[in-house]
């Protein structure tokens, strides 16, 4: 079987026969432009600067003449100023024409006959006359000489009328030689865009015979195919190219059948996963209503038997039995608050919480209220500097998070030297930067990371208190509203942390259970 060309090859043909046409018209279309230019430059650059020239250079010699003839009959010298001008005209004209006319060996020869006629006349008649006549005297001129002198002048102006015919002959020359081109390259162009018609004319019957009726043959397939009909196959036909993208097309609905197959088969395993994720959720609810109640009512019971024990049996206990019960409900009480925390912390983001424009600064005056007996107990001195920042977010969070900061700054604060805490607020691009700074204890570059991590602590509870989760509920906090949070090593009087929040979180984040609005220390 004879195996049939591609669509690309008869393009391939087309476009060629197209190229070569195109190419041996821009050939000639150059070889025009250039004999067109050649021409203009000719016409521009010679021959008209010559016909100005010569014109100045008859003028000049005009001139001459005049001048003579009026000095021959008054006798005064000034009258023989536009001869002597003309002459270094005449030098000038000459000169101008020999150059620009190099080129032209027939056209300087009229100006050399010119030359000659006005070296003779200049000669034998103007220059004896000059010479002749005394200034201040004028004299009668004879007949003779007068008719000598004119008959030698009207020879030059002869000449005039030579060179003017074949310069007016040589600028008609170039201007038909200008147009004979001018329609050459003008055919040549109207060729060219036959051309490119004829050849756009063949592209679009091959395209129709060779592209679209098998290309529509084939989008009427793919358009059964994606209503649903994934069992229709479709069928190759047209030319060899057209079959093997038709053939490329079934493979493709082959695999989309099987990946429909397999994407079912996934589903159903992700149904089956998120009823176990629902039944885990509700578990974990179960947990956090456990820990919050059932765990928390031993406790209290353990904290409130040994109190009483310490009350009503302290007097019977030695210093080692009073220290007991203390460890005991010390204990307990530290539980309750690890409890309390872990429940603070593994809500933020998981139950549904308020979201509204919060005033920054509202949110501040909150958490100072919180911290007032801590703030007037450590002598603290809270500075705030700059904008007021409006946001989108979670009040109650964003209380915790403010509490939890300047908390550790009043808490982790220098012996003997009263804290200082400043607050800045400043716009960024894409929200608001916040800073606390404190004049603390501060905390080394190499754990600047891993105080964000929970229960990480870097002094023992006998120096200061907390449980280690105050610092990673913060920085879920400004996760949960799209920001981040660091500690500015930079910073070296202290502790400074940084963190960011959007104006307008891009994601509704899901909000904490914020019914103890304490939160966790670090």
């Amino acid at each position: 079987m004879r195996r049939r060309p591609t669509v690309q090859g008869w393009q391939n043909l087309v476009l060629l026969s197209m190229g070569a046409l195109v190419l041996a018209g821009a050939v000639g279309g150059a070889l025009l432009l250039n004999r067109y230019d050649d021409m203009s430059r000719r016409l521009t650059e010679h021959i008209q600067p010559a016909r100005i020239a010569a014109y100045q250079l008859q003028a000049a010699l005009r001139d001459q003449e005049t001048a003579v003839r009026g000095y021959a009959i008054a006798a005064e010298p000034l009258l023989l100023q536009p001869y002597y001008t003309g002459e270094e005209t005449e030098r000038a004209a000459t000169q101008e024409i020999r150059d620009v006319l190099a080129e032209f060996p027939e056209l300087i020869a009229d100006v050399d006959a010119i030359e000659r006629a006005a070296d003779e006349w200049r000669s034998s008649f103007a220059e004896p006359l000059i010479a002749r006549i005394k200034p201040g005297t004028p004299e009668v001129i004879d007949p003779a000489t007068s008719d000598r002198g004119r008959a030698l002048f009207d020879g030059i102006r002869r000449l005039f009328d030579v060179q003017n015919a074949h310069l007016a002959e040589a600028r008609q020359h170039a201007v038909d030689e200008i147009d004979r081109v001018r329609v050459w390259r003008d055919s040549v162009l109207i060729g060219m865009v036959a051309t490119f018609f004829v050849a756009a004319l063949a592209l679009a019957v091959i395209v129709r015979n060779a592209v679209n009726r098998p290309l529509e043959a084939l989008a009427r397939s793919c358009r059964n195919i994606t209503s649903g009909n994934f069992d229709d196959r479709i069928v190759p036909q047209g030319p060899s190219d057209i079959r093997a993208i038709a053939a490329d097309v079934e493979d493709m609905r082959q695999r989309i059948v099987a990946e429909l197959e397999a994407s079912h088969t996934a589903r159903s395993r992700l149904a089956e996963q998120a009823q176990e994720l629902q039944r885990s959720n509700a578990e974990l609810e179960q947990f956090a209503y456990v820990a919050s109640h059932d765990l928390q009512e031993p406790l209290r019971k353990v904290a409130s038997f040994c109190q009483l024990i310490e009350k009503r049996y302290g007097d019977k206990l030695d210093e080692r039995g009073v220290e007991y019960i203390s460890f005991a409900v010390d204990g307990a009480k530290r539980m309750q608050v690890l409890i309390n925390d872990l429940l603070t912390f593994s809500r933020v983001g998981r139950i549904s919480a308020q979201q509204t424009e919060v005033d920054m600064d509202t949110v501040i005056d909150d958490a100072l209220a919180n911290l007032d007996t801590a703030i007037k107990e450590s002598g603290a001195q809270i500075v705030r500097r700059g904008a007021s920042a409006r946001l989108t977010g979670d009040p109650t969070l964003l209380t915790m998070l403010w509490q939890n900061l300047i908390g550790n700054a009043i808490k982790f604060r220098r012996e003997n030297v009263a804290p200082r805490v400043q607050i800045d607020c400043e716009q960024a691009s894409d929200g608001w930067e916040f800073a606390v700074s404190d004049n603390g204890i501060g905390i080394p570059a190499e754990f600047a990371d891993k105080v964000f991590v929970i229960f990480q602590r870097l002094h023992g509870r006998d120096s200061y208190t907390g449980t280690g989760i105050g610092l990673a509920l913060c920085k879920k906090i400004v996760e949960h509203h799209g920001g981040t949070i660091w500690i500015d090593s930079s910073y070296t009087d202290g502790t400074r942390f940084r963190f960011t929040i959007p104006t307008d979180p891009a994601a509704e984040p899901a909000a904490a259970d914020t019914t103890d609005p304490e939160g966790a220390t670090h």
